[in-house]
């Protein structure tokens, strides 16, 4: 295997602001779970009695049956009838600050180079569009199974030929985010990603 893994110290010189001890840790929380939210698509809906599709004839006359007083069909205790307090579409998304993002990005980087995850190489890019030829290539560089691959563009060939791989996704180092530096067993960054990556931990 030909990539190498990122240490500390190498991320430093590559001006990477690396984050240690327990800093970070809340903004890392909230962060992913504010990006899972926003992805919830709040389209759950429960008609209520209004809106239940029912006759809002009397089932039967107020006395004299021996029965219990009814007045619609659409009551929320029958069968059919409407639901009480039911979800409505609604917007799952939270708001976070820029700091608390960078800050987040910066931990979980941090992280998974303390973790000896991060592996760099000087380029990854296919001569030819074949999963077998990006596969190949995948597997000189590291043996993982799940593997995220940042670099600063991809040309055509690399990016196609990885569609089915499915276990490995390529972003670029602008693109690439807090959530999918957790989701993968390695990270493989080029050397032209490392610069972008520099920036976005540092503060503007």
């Amino acid at each position: 295997m030909s990539a190498k893994v990122l240490t500390a110290d190498a991320a430093k010189d590559a001006n990477i602001a690396l984050i240690e001890g327990g800093r970070g840790t809340q903004a890392l929380h909230e962060t992913v779970v504010a990006m899972r939210a926003a992805r919830r698509s709040g389209s759950a809906n429960s008609k209520t009695k209004a809106e239940v599709a029912l006759s809002g004839a009397k089932p039967w006359r107020q006395k004299g049956t021996g029965r219990a007083r009814a007045g619609y069909k659409s009551s929320v205790i029958w069968r059919g009838g409407g639901v009480v307090f039911g979800p409505k579409p609604r917007d799952y998304s939270k708001k976070i600050s820029k700091t608390v993002r960078r800050l987040a990005f910066q931990k979980a980087l941090s992280a998974r180079i303390s973790a000896g995850d991060v592996l760099t190489v000087d380029g990854f890019a296919v001569k030819e569009l074949k999963t077998k030829a990006f596969v190949d290539l995948l597997k000189k560089q590291t043996d993982a199974r799940k593997v995220l691959i940042v670099s600063d563009m991809f040309d055509d060939n690399t990016y196609k030929s990885a569609r089915n791989v499915k276990p490995v996704l390529l972003a670029t180092a602008t693109d690439v985010n807090t959530e999918q530096l957790l989701a993968f067993d390695k990270i493989l960054v080029t050397s032209a990603a490392l610069e972008k990556l520099a920036e976005r931990t540092r503060k503007e």
